[in-house]
């Protein structure tokens, strides 16, 4: 109904996205070489005007300084759990969408009445589930694999 009611409104969005992305291209081109001067600089320099940037956008979030500690304590977390080689990229998955899957299961149970047969009901729900639950115990299941596989070639000789 919008493309046919108000036609001049929808046309009018769809052009000011066509001139956004020229001008975010002209932008792009034209400072590529500032980009790449940035990367020039050592990282000696470069890291406490990050460190300082990361500290202001904590700080105005709630105008609080306990968030630039908790900025600074994680970060002293995520150096460790960097030289200890554990992905990261996992755990900012798991931080950014937590809340949200946990309110989906949350919803999920409400809507079910606290059964947990809803998230086998539907043939993909079930499929996507058990493919997760695989994933979630796939070292258990190598370990048990090479424990059986090791027994069966002992048993034959």
């Amino acid at each position: 109904m919008l493309f046919v009611e108000q036609k001049e409104f929808v046309w009018g969005l769809i052009a000011s996205m066509y001139l956004g992305n020229i001008a975010g291209l002209i932008v792009v081109l034209t400072c590529v070489p500032l980009f790449a001067a940035i990367l020039r600089v050592p990282f000696s320099i470069i890291a406490p005007i990050i460190l300082m940037f990361c500290a202001i956008g904590a700080y105005t979030v709630h105008n609080n300084t306990f968030d630039v500690v908790m900025m600074l304590v994680f970060g002293v977390i995520g150096y460790f759990l960097k030289k200890c080689n554990y992905p990261l990229a996992p755990l900012v998955l798991a931080i950014v969408l937590g809340d949200k899957a946990e309110e989906s299961f949350r919803q999920s149970l409400l809507a079910s009445q606290g059964g947990l047969s809803i998230f086998w009901d539907n043939g993909l729900v079930g499929t996507i589930m058990g493919l997760g639950l695989i994933a979630l115990l796939w070292p258990l299941i190598q370990v048990a694999w090479s424990r059986v596989r090791g027994q069966s070639v002992a048993a034959r000789l």
